[in-house]
């Protein structure tokens, strides 16, 4: 009994790690699983990893090819399209309706985010890009007084996170950040609804329209490669 629940125990923390580092994008759609080289990494046998990995493709998150083994699965290009979407139109409206009462404190914060968000572009660091870019627009949005449209926002926000995007499409990321400082600028100046609903909108779907023009499959990701201990 005792040896069953280490091996549950061990097959969970496996788990838990490698879907957590395939959310956050650490372990970008098309990477390798290499069983053995987790299983080194985490200190467990295959057995736990290779069990993590099953549970994994049940929630379809890992597939299996013949003659490869494991990879993290490919995003879903339509599902991607719609989310971005609609998060363009209820996300703008947020912003809008926020910018009013966005304090001067919170703009100041948004503008440091910023300013490291263009770091990461020098570093290539695209998963600390990423959650710095949720960080900033939650500060333009979250002061939205209609909390239906707030909680709406929140929701496309974490099925992007399954999504499991990241922003690595070729070109767009310095664009995104000089769209922000822009956007910061129209919020300072106290410039009409309209304006602010309709820039923010358009940023996010230039994002959607720089990733479905990528070629190939479109996927916002690097070359396919293997995980690394």
């Amino acid at each position: 009994m005792v040896t069953a629940q280490r091996a549950a125990s061990k097959s969970d923390h496996a788990y838990s790690i490698i879907r957590r580092r395939i959310l956050d994008g650490r372990y970008a759609p098309g990477f390798r699983l290499v069983l053995d080289r987790l299983a080194r990494e985490l200190n467990v046998s295959s057995v736990p990893v290779r069990e993590a990995v099953r549970r994994l493709e049940a929630e379809r998150l890992v597939d299996f090819e013949r003659n490869v083994g494991a990879r993290v699965s490919a995003i879903d290009t339509t599902e991607y399209r719609h989310t971005m979407q609609t998060l363009a139109i209820i996300e703008g409206a947020a912003t809008a309706l926020a910018a009013p009462m966005v304090p001067l404190d919170d703009l100041a914060t948004a503008a440091e985010i910023n300013d490291r968000m263009r770091r990461c572009l020098d570093d290539g660091d695209a998963h600390t890009f990423t959650t710095l870019n949720g960080q900033f627009h939650q500060l333009l949005y979250q002061r939205c007084p209609n909390p239906h449209i707030a909680d709406l926002v929140e929701r496309g926000w974490a099925r992007m996170g399954t999504l499991r995007t990241h922003f690595s499409v070729p070109g767009r990321a310095p664009q995104s950040v000089a769209e922000h400082d822009r956007m910061l600028g129209l919020i300072r100046v106290r410039a009409d609804a309209a304006d602010i609903e309709a820039f923010a909108r358009e940023h996010r779907l230039a994002t959607l329209d720089a990733f479905l023009t990528q070629p190939g499959t479109g996927h916002p990701t690097a070359t396919p490669e293997e995980i690394q201990p």
